[in-house]
């Protein structure tokens, strides 16, 4: 199945893996990074840069080194915007041109609870209402960590364009159950092609025992 293609428009460039794969490999600009880590986390920064090439070749370019950015976040070629997300058995990237998409945040979760106390640290009093609500109407989903999925990939997509941190309680997400939610910045947000942002727009996919979240900022 195709669980991050469920979340992005067609137009957004996107390869996922459910699992690690074995032939991926690091370009030296990136093997600084995961070089006094655990063989476990090398095969997943492997496989997400694995992930990334791949939407690359979709867009027709070349493989290249992704490094971190100064936040952490990944840095991609010019002209280009995208995200990578990866968790327990998964891992995914998406690209667009920055001239269709002024920035775009994915994120990917098991579909399982939040450990005990997270939930409170994550979220608003109007959302935890709302996730009680959601959880009495459609109780076959994990609407607390589908929260926490939510605004981590708000704030994959606030971080390029702003260059600030974003607190868990400086937005305010609304879930339909239909598949999407608003995200509503409680703090003043990015312009974008001279147009305020006070809102992202964003997607979700339960499905496969994991969630994936998807926030999208148009361009110009």
């Amino acid at each position: 199945m195709a669980l991050i293609g469920s979340v992005v428009p067609e137009f957004v460039a996107r390869a996922e893996e459910f699992g690690d794969v074995g032939a991926a490999t690091l370009f030296p600009a990136e093997e600084a990074y995961v070089a006094d880590a655990v063989d476990r986390r090398r095969r997943e920064f492997a496989t997400v840069r694995h992930c990334a090439r791949r939407a690359l070749a979709t867009l027709g370019m070349p493989p290249v080194a992704i490094p971190r950015g100064p936040s952490g976040a990944p840095s991609w070629p010019d002209g280009l915007v995208g995200s990578m997300t990866h968790c327990d058995g998964y891992r995914a990237a998406v690209l667009a041109y920055r001239r269709d998409v002024a920035a775009i945040g994915i994120d990917a979760e098991p579909h399982d609870r939040l450990p005990d106390g997270v939930l409170d640290v994550v979220s608003r009093p109007a959302e935890r209402t709302g996730l009680r609500d959601l959880g009495d109407t459609h109780p076959g989903v994990h609407w607390d960590r589908l929260l926490f999925s939510a605004k981590e990939s708000v704030y994959k997509a606030w971080s390029p364009l702003t260059g600030r941190w974003l607190d868990f309680d400086e937005v305010e997400v609304v879930f339909d159950p239909a598949g999407t939610f608003e995200a509503y910045l409680l703090v003043p947000g990015p312009t974008v092609a001279g147009r305020p942002v006070a809102a992202f727009s964003g997607r979700f996919v339960v499905a496969a025992g994991l969630i994936a979240t998807a926030v999208l900022v148009p361009g110009a």
